[in-house]
């Protein structure tokens, strides 16, 4: 996949001709026939974060993710020698899913010193090895070696743990990833373990949602009634601009400046923000998390707001000028519905004042969240009528057209090294 350079000044989109300015079509959003191709053009291929390593801290840590976009669950371990293994979730002997709890479909976690299959006693150890066969002596000829658990690929990145499944990865993580990604080595995620969650079951193609977060012109409008009245209606008239876009290979960046709402007048402050010290950009005492690296804050602005990495094809870094970060995940499941996952990362509270800070801007940004969600279902609806089949995009909108390239380009790669297999 092509490296695209930094653009120079002007017009965003122009600088990047192989994208076109010209309508756009949301076919890719509601062909049932296409969200099969992206299937295996896509989710098959690419690098998948699927959490950190925080979900699995100590050796015999695991979790299980259902991946229904690949039709597979998988377990994610801790290994006796520290390493991070991946397998796929099903036992050797009759195909029964291997980890959960009470219900089969739901995903679970915890620490075992090897995983015991619920049908007939089949053991394997947490490298994935075969290790007990119950009434052994009644198999065939068993090779007891030849019966592991069908590993995963899975590497890991600064601490995000990927995995991919493809028979053989065409790129190597850190290839896949580039150097604008690559360059954020050294954010001390590590020191932000304070997590808060929250997930939604979304009647809409997963990239409706991607598009939602992928420009932030619609934030005075969309969001007009979290704000105070003097202050959404100017800022509504003044519009939204960000300073920096950028796009490296299949991902994206969109970088903005911010404000210090504590330095704002007091009637354009809502009282639980000056009670808590905090509100949707976070909690305003900033944590000192030492020197950010390079890649961070590229147009370098002050006050600057924040970094949006729009990782291919469906995860999100976004990283805050208050100093934490927060992850998105678009799973799909079918074309028409997803589900979006949403964590944000905070340093662990010193005093109860810090942590109720950080649940109000974990909630204040859950409610910001929802009003994005709020139009999908209607947008899917609406395109799914075919009514219109070609739709406006501005500069602010490069990301949401590079998505939606990018989205063609590996289905027609992926068809192009498949003709006639």
């Amino acid at each position: 996949m092509p490296r695209f350079p930094k653009p120079a000044e002007g017009s965003w989109t122009e600088h990047y001709p192989a994208l076109g300015t010209g309508p756009v079509s949301y076919e890719d959003s509601i062909n049932p026939e296409i969200y099969e191709l992206e299937r295996k053009a896509i989710f098959k291929r690419a690098w998948l974060n699927v959490g950190r390593v925080e979900l699995i801290p100590r050796k015999g840590s695991y979790f299980t993710k259902e991946l229904k976009v690949v039709n597979t669950s998988i377990i994610v371990v801790r290994t006796k020698a520290g390493e991070i293994k991946a397998f796929h979730n099903i036992c050797r002997h009759r195909g029964n899913k291997l980890v959960w709890n009470d219900i089969p479909t739901e995903e679970t976690s915890g620490v075992c010193r090897q995983f015991t299959c619920k049908y007939h006693a089949w053991r394997f150890d947490l490298d994935g090895n075969l290790t007990f066969v119950q009434q052994e002596g009644e198999f065939f000829d068993l090779d007891k070696n030849k019966y592991g658990l069908v590993p995963v690929h899975c590497e890991v990145w600064e601490g995000f743990i990927f995995v991919n499944f493809a028979a053989e990865p065409e790129q190597s993580l850190a290839e896949f990833l580039g150097p604008m990604v690559t360059n954020l080595q050294g954010y001390p995620f590590d020191k932000l373990t304070s997590r808060f969650t929250y997930r939604a079951e979304v009647n809409a193609n997963w990239k409706l949602y991607m598009d939602a977060f992928q420009e932030f012109y619609h934030a005075p409008i969309l969001h007009a009634n979290q704000s105070p009245t003097a202050y959404s209606k100017a800022a509504a008239e003044a519009g939204f601009e960000a300073p920096h876009y950028r796009l490296d290979g299949p991902h994206r960046l969109v970088s903005t400046s911010g404000v210090r709402v504590w330095e704002m007048s007091a009637e354009m402050r809502k009282p639980i923000e000056d009670i808590c010290r905090s509100g949707l950009f976070g909690p305003w005492d900033s944590p000192d998390l030492g020197p950010m690296p390079d890649g961070l804050n590229p147009a370098k602005c002050d006050p600057w707001g924040l970094d949006s990495f729009q990782l291919f094809p469906n995860f999100v870094i976004l990283f805050w000028g208050q100093g934490w970060y927060l992850t998105y995940h678009y799973w799909p499941t079918s074309y028409r519905s997803h589900i979006f996952e949403c964590t944000l990362y905070f340093p662990a509270p010193r005093t109860a004042r810090e942590r109720v800070a950080q649940e109000l801007a974990a909630q204040s940004f859950k409610e910001y969240g929802l009003q994005d969600a709020n139009t999908l279902e209607a947008t899917q609806s609406s395109l799914e009528t075919r009514v219109v089949g070609e739709f406006l995009y501005c500069d602010q909108e490069i990301l949401l057209r590079h998505l939606h390239t990018e989205t063609a380009n590996w289905i027609a790669d992926y068809q192009t090294k498949t003709a006639g297999v």
